[in-house]
């Protein structure tokens, strides 16, 4: 590549491929060839490409296809899967959970304000994210993150089944609509593209065609609904009251000054002018002329689709005022950048050495394990019909009678098969460390080399360093995406009206834990004072220990703390509140109740007055 040629971009770790200049990209991947495909994009579909194919060990076929004669003979042996696998399984950890902060005081005697709201939404995420099977899709947005370097998850109301519904969407299929000089991770698009190319189907006499769905902000407009064109093909038409006049939707505002039409939000205080379209077309390839692409294709060419409740996806309003997609990037951007990095991007170049380094290491096992044999002085076997020597077979029992001065020598490749075995572990190791997964993180360390579990902390911190820059990448990106699950549901009038509250998603440790160090810690920590019984257990729960409700362990804790109880009695003298430590009822004072006559009735015989005899 000439110096007036560089390019430096988010994909330019990948510059050293043929396949990312634009004719090559065309040419090499087939499905990028369509003229629906934007040019800015091609780098960018081109290197999720090129990524594909090295997790599914298809970069030696891939080299093929760009010219390399021998890409077919190249060895791969799941590293690049491994990688991923091993860099997806750190940044999700051992459990992941919908937490809403102030959920956990919601059973306490004294709960704070709004502990019982976010309790309720706690329940309510929890059991939206069972049914919709959300940490199956959060595995696979994040492998898809991990390995290409962005993810996309697109949100839907689903009226038949009144939830939610959670997709994950190909980054090569996202194609957000950017302002001159607002692509930025700050910035969020105001219209966004999904588009895939569809396959022809001579059975069903269809062409091949290009799909496209667009969510795109906008003001508000009147009411519409499902019709069809003089052609019969399904569209929206405005509605129209009596005297030809527009109808606005229910709640909705019109101002006669400004002719603005505003709308308020189950989840907002002030109206909103802007609402949310979606719409869901196709176009045959044959329709399209003069270089439309996924960003100019012709609405007058567009087969709208239908949804299943039978509303018809053209700019179809979605009663919520932002887009329902989530972009979710694996790197922390470079400024002005939207796009996230490969785990596999800075070590590209060393895999590709690492499957040279193996496929020399076939040739050398091959002719180690069956040497080259040179014979001199051999009697060979002769074929009677040509009269030529037989070749000869290497095998057990073989028996070559040589000449006097005969002899037979080896080739031994034995030295040059341990040189490329160690280059191979030379190898291993720089992927580790380059690629901050570590040897110990990868598997690559001998545990029985570590001296102790600090050391081991030490050897693993670069990779802690890398899951909290990952991590930090995706929190406000599942926050908003929570957020966007509440206020979909109450826009489908299913969940309460209200402000929305925040909502994360809860990962666990990254790495394994000492748990008798933290135990050790947390036992000397309370019983000397320095930390709270409250602060322990929650230590033990993100240790790993099974503690499921960290209220209900400390009141399991207390019950059973009858020194600690002694202690209170010495120190305060009073026994109700030593019960109450200990989850004991109100102690009976052990004195009967005596019956008291009610006020204003005469005094009984003997008591206060005179008998029958007058005494």
């Amino acid at each position: 590549m000439g110096l007036r040629e560089l390019v430096i971009d988010a994909w330019s770790w990948l510059n050293y491929k043929e396949t990312l200049a634009p004719e090559s990209a065309r040419r090499t991947f087939p499905d990028l060839a369509g003229q629906w495909v934007p040019e800015g994009d091609l780098r960018r579909l081109a290197a999720y490409k090129t990524l594909v194919a090295y997790d599914q060990n298809q970069a030696g076929q891939l080299a093929a296809a760009s010219g390399d004669e021998d890409g077919l003979d190249r060895r791969e042996l799941g590293d690049p899967a491994r990688l991923i696998d091993a860099a997806v399984g750190y940044l999700l950890g051992s459990e992941q959970k919908i937490v809403v902060p102030g959920a956990e005081h919601a059973e306490d005697e004294d709960p704070v304000e709004g502990a019982q709201a976010a309790a309720e939404l706690q329940e309510r995420l929890r059991a939206w994210a069972k049914k919709e099977q959300f940490l199956l899709r959060v595995q696979q947005a994040e492998r898809c993150a991990v390995r290409c370097g962005d993810a996309v998850y697109a949100l839907s109301w689903a009226p038949m089944k009144n939830r939610v519904l959670l997709r994950t969407y190909d980054p090569g299929w996202y194609f957000p609509e950017w302002d001159e000089g607002e692509q930025d991770i700050a910035e969020y698009p105001t219209r966004v593209h999904f588009a895939w190319g569809l396959p022809a189907d001579p059975a069903k006499g269809l062409k091949e065609r290009v799909r496209r769905i667009t969510y795109e902000l906008g003001p508000i407009r009147p009411a519409t609904r499902s019709g069809a064109d003089l052609g019969g093909a399904p569209v929206r038409e405005t509605v129209l009251a009596e005297d030809d006049a527009p109808v606005l939707t229910a709640g909705d505002t019109l101002d006669v000054e400004t002719g603005q039409i505003t709308r308020v939000y189950p989840w907002a205080a002030a109206p909103s002018p802007f609402t949310c379209y979606l719409t869901d077309a196709e176009w045959v390839l044959d329709d399209l002329k003069g270089g439309r692409d996924v960003f100019t294709l012709p609405e007058s060419k567009a087969r709208y689709r239908t949804r299943s409740d039978g509303q018809v996806l053209d700019r179809l309003d979605l009663q919520v005022d932002f887009v329902p997609v989530v972009h979710i990037p694996n790197s922390i951007p470079d400024v002005g950048e939207h796009w996230g990095k490969s785990t596999l991007a800075l070590v590209l170049q060393a895999l590709d050495e690492l499957a040279a380094t193996d496929t020399d290491s076939a040739s050398a096992s091959a002719t180690t394990g069956s040497p080259v044999i040179a014979l001199a002085g051999a009697r060979l076997p002769i074929d009677r019909t040509t009269g030529q020597p037989l070749p000869v077979k290497v095998k057990a029992g073989s028996v070559w009678e040589l000449n006097e001065a005969g002899r037979m020598d080896t080739l031994d490749t034995s030295p040059q098969l341990a040189e490329l075995r160690s280059r191979i572990d030379h190898l291993q190791d720089r992927i580790a460390a380059n690629s901050r997964l570590t040897a110990a993180g990868l598997g690559l360390l001998d545990p029985t080399e570590v001296p102790s579990g600090y050391a081991l902390q030490l050897a693993l911190s670069p990779l802690d360093s890398l899951v909290g820059a990952m991590r930090l990448a995706r929190v406000d990106k599942y926050a908003i995406l929570l957020r966007m699950v509440q206020r979909l549901h109450q826009a489908g009038h299913v969940w309460p009206e209200g402000e929305s509250l925040p909502a994360e998603l809860s990962w666990g440790p990254p790495t394994p834990t000492d748990r008798t160090a933290v135990l050790t810690d947390v036992v000397t920590g309370v019983t000397k004072g320095v930390i709270s019984l409250e602060t322990g257990v929650r230590m033990l729960q993100d240790a790993g220990y099974p503690i499921e409700d960290a209220a209900e362990e400390i009141e399991r804790i207390q019950k059973r703390a009858f020194e600690q109880a002694a202690r209170l009695a010495d120190a305060t003298g009073d026994n109700a509140v030593v019960r109450e430590y200990l989850g004991l009822p109100k102690a009976d004072p052990g004195v009967p109740p005596v019956p008291l006559p009610p006020a204003g009735s005469p005094p009984a015989p003997g008591i206060g007055g005179r008998d029958d005899d007058g005494e």
